[in-house]
């Protein structure tokens, strides 16, 4: 099974806009980066994505070219407990792709890989998608890491 975590694109703040849509540089890592993956074959069963609307953004654009349904869901806000998405992750069999915020996919990403979601051992970017494999062992790994920089 493999996870692919996405930290929203770049997005304007909140002092210009308390919605926070994504910027028009965040737009279009996305978009790059979103054909890129189609080019890998990246094929998530389900995209995931928060219920903020720089989150539903970039899993709509990235919805596109994978062709793949974008759906909001629970416990992926910037604060959230890790744990639900841990366990629900470690039962599925299928790919799935989840868009979010930080600090929440760094400690995802953490506790998935080393058991300790303080370790912040995977460095986030906007637009990067961060792809986890989980082994026939149950144990996670980290496969790649594909930023908006590598598709230019």
């Amino acid at each position: 099974m493999k996870l692919y975590l996405i930290q929203h694109g770049e997005a304007k703040p909140e002092s210009e806009d308390p919605e926070r849509p994504l910027m028009d540089r965040g737009k279009s890592e996305v978009s790059r980066v979103s054909k890129m993956a189609e080019k890998m074959a990246v094929h998530p069963a389900k995209i995931y994505h928060s219920g903020k609307l720089r989150a539903k953004q970039t899993a709509e654009i990235l919805a596109g070219p994978l062709k793949r349904p974008a759906e909001v869901a629970s416990g992926l806000n910037p604060l959230d407990d890790v744990r639900l998405w841990a366990d629900r992750v470690a039962k599925g069999k299928e790919d799935l792709m989840l868009v979010g915020h930080l600090p929440f996919l760094e400690k995802l990403a953490s506790y998935l890989l080393c058991g300790n979601e303080n370790s912040r051992i995977v460095l986030f970017r906007y637009g990067a998608i961060v792809c986890l494999e989980q082994k026939e062992d149950q144990i996670w790994g980290l496969r790649w890491i594909l930023m908006p920089e590598m598709t230019l």
